[in-house]
């Protein structure tokens, strides 16, 4: 279900607007795209903050309700104050049926600890990204993009041409079939191999050597002086 919030018209609009505006722990905001002219809107500031924690706000169609109306809109760009836990502007696109849209969904790896790469290898699984670009229509938009890892071999990697898509929804390259994920050994496994394989041999010669040790430690050892006899 699509996540839901409320905004309220704004009708100054200026630096110094927008400034007045944040002192009252509110944030300005517009709306754009579509037959509509752009809106301009302000957000209560701790009800967004919150709701931005959330990753569906990020990669979802929202419903915005506006007094009466409610209408069907994406998350485009949110400006954050350099250092201070405020946020400045926040940007919405309306979402129209027939048009395709464009835009970044998360990751999700599932199957990763009954992979090969994991059960059989120990080697470490290493996520290159968190989130990918793609254009669907909105109805065909996902929550996010799951991705397999039950056949991740050790030195193996997984493309992003080789992602299962939904229905209707197509990824989007920036000029490169780029990774994924990939698993490299573990060093762990890799430096404990030969140390257990060398062990037994490293055993066996020290019980070699022991006997012989014993042995010439007995022949050379010199018996123990007897104390001087006492004069009567």
């Amino acid at each position: 279900m699509a996540t839901e919030f409320t905004a309220f018209p704004r009708e100054i609009s200026g630096s110094s607007a927008s400034r007045r505006l944040r002192l009252t722990a509110k944030v300005p905001g517009i709306v754009y795209g579509g037959e509509a002219k752009p809106e301009m809107i302000e957000l209560d500031h701790n009800a967004l903050w919150h709701g931005l924690k959330k990753e569906d706000f990020h990669s979802s169609i929202l419903t915005m309700t506006v007094g009466a109306a409610k209408s069907q809109v994406l998350l485009r760009d949110v400006q954050y104050h350099p250092f201070k836990q405020l946020i400045q502007h926040i940007d919405f696109l309306r979402v129209e049926a027939h048009k395709p849209i464009q835009m970044k969904v998360p990751v999700h790896f599932v199957n990763q600890d009954i992979s090969p790469a994991v059960k059989q290898a120990s080697a470490i699984v290493n996520h290159v990204i968190s989130d990918v670009e793609i254009t669907c229509l909105p109805k065909d938009l996902p929550r996010f993009i799951e991705v397999d890892l039950q056949t991740l071999t050790a030195g193996g990697s997984i493309h992003a041409s080789d992602v299962t898509l939904p229905t209707g929804v197509t990824l989007v390259f920036h000029g490169r079939n780029k990774d994924v994920v990939f698993a490299t050994a573990s060093l762990v496994a890799e430096e404990a191999a030969p140390a257990e394989g060398g062990a037994p041999a490293e055993v066996a010669a020290s019980k070699q050597k022991a006997p012989a040790a014993a042995a010439a430690g007995a022949a050379g050892a010199k018996p123990a002086a007897k104390p001087p006899a006492k004069k009567k």
